[in-house]
C-alpha cells in the first residue's frame, strides 16, 4: 500500500512504513544526518535529522531517519526556523566535544551556525559518538568487538578494558562508516593496525592472487563452512567465493 507524504512541498507515493528521511532522499530533498546508514537499522543518535512535520494540523519536530509514513496528508518540513534551531544547538554541542572535525563545521554553516557559546569540556574529541562503528560490528557483522562505555562527558566508545581485542577480525568496517574519519587503518610488516581501537591483525596473502587479507571475519559462516567442507586452501575472500562456487557446481553436476 502506497500513502503520498508531501516534503518541502514535493508530494511523493511510498510504501507504508517509509521513513520520511528515505522518502526525501526519492525526491532528491537534501536531510542532514551523521549517524544514519543505509545498511544498519534507524537509531537516530545524532538529533541531526530532526524536521518538522504537519499531521492533523499540529506540529511536531521528529527525527526524519525513524519517523515512519504511516497515514495520508502528512506534511514534513526540513528547513523551518524551528529545525534549523533545533540543528544549530545540536552542532552547537558536538563542536563543543569536537571541535576540529571539519564535517562538523560545514554542517555547522549549511545550518547557519556562526559562534560556539559552550567550552569544551575535557580533552578535545573527533569521536561524535554516533555509534554507526558500533552498531556495524555488532548489528551488521555479528563480532562484538567494540562497545560503548562509560557515561556523561566521558563516554566513549572502544575495545573491552581498552585492550587489543581477539574479537576484532580487522575488517575495517567501523573505518569505513565513519563519519569523522578518526578510524583510520595503517597496514606495516604484516600486520592491520586500527589505532583509534588499540587493535592489530596479522594479514595473511592469498595463494592465488597474492593480495594480502585479514585471515577472519570477512567470509560469512556459510562460506567459512563450506571452506573448511571442500578444504580449500588460503584465499582471499573474491577468490575463495570463486573456487567456492566453482567447486559447488561441480558437485552438482556430479550429483545430477
Amino acid at each position: 500500500m502506497e500513502i503520498p507524504v508531501t516534503i518541502d512541498g514535493h508530494t511523493i507515493e511510498v510504501a507504508r512504513g517509509t521513513t520520511v528521511l528515505e522518502a526525501a532522499r526519492m525526491l532528491g530533498v537534501r536531510i542532514p544526518t551523521l549517524c544514519y546508514h543505509e545498511a544498519l537499522s534507524p537509531y537516530g543518535a545524532c538529533r541531526l535529522c530532526q524536521v518538522e512535520i504537519e499531521s492533523r494540523g499540529r506540529r511536531r519536530l521528529r527525527t526524519a531517519c525513524e519517523y515512519p509514513v504511516l497515514r495520508a496528508g502528512e506534511t514534513v518540513y526540513t528547513d523551518t526556523e524551528a529545525v534549523l534551531r533545533v540543528r544549530r544547538l545540536v552542532l552547537e554541542l558536538l563542536l563543543a566535544r569536537c571541535p576540529d572535525v571539519p564535517i562538523l563545521h560545514e554542517l555547522a554553516a549549511e545550518a547557519g551556525l556562526t559562534r560556539v557559546r559552550l567550552e569544551t569540556i575535557g580533552e578535545p574529541s573527533q569521536c561524535i559518538l554516533c555509534g554507526l562503528c558500533e552498531r556495524v560490528c555488532n548489528e551488521a557483522l555479528g563480532v562484538n568487538a567494540i562497545g560503548f562505555t562509560g557515561r556523561g562527558v566521558h563516554r566513549s566508545i572502544g575495545t573491552p578494558y581498552g585492550v587489543n581485542s581477539a574479537a576484532c577480525v580487522g575488517c575495517g568496517a567501523c573505518a569505513a562508516v565513519c563519519p569523522t574519519g578518526v578510524i583510520r587503518i595503517r597496514e606495516y610488516e604484516g600486520k592491520r593496525r586500527l589505532r583509534f581501537w588499540n587493535a592489530e591483525v596479522p594479514l595473511i596473502a592469498c595463494e592465488a592472487c597474492g593480495t594480502r587479507f585479514t585471515p577472519g571475519g570477512t567470509l560469512s559462516a556459510a562460506q567459512e563452512r563450506i571452506g573448511e567442507m571442500l578444504e580449500i586452501p588460503t584465499l582471499c575472500p573474491e577468490c575463495r567465493a570463486r573456487s567456492t562456487g566453482a567447486m559447488l557446481i561441480v558437485a552438482r553436476e556430479r550429483a545430477v
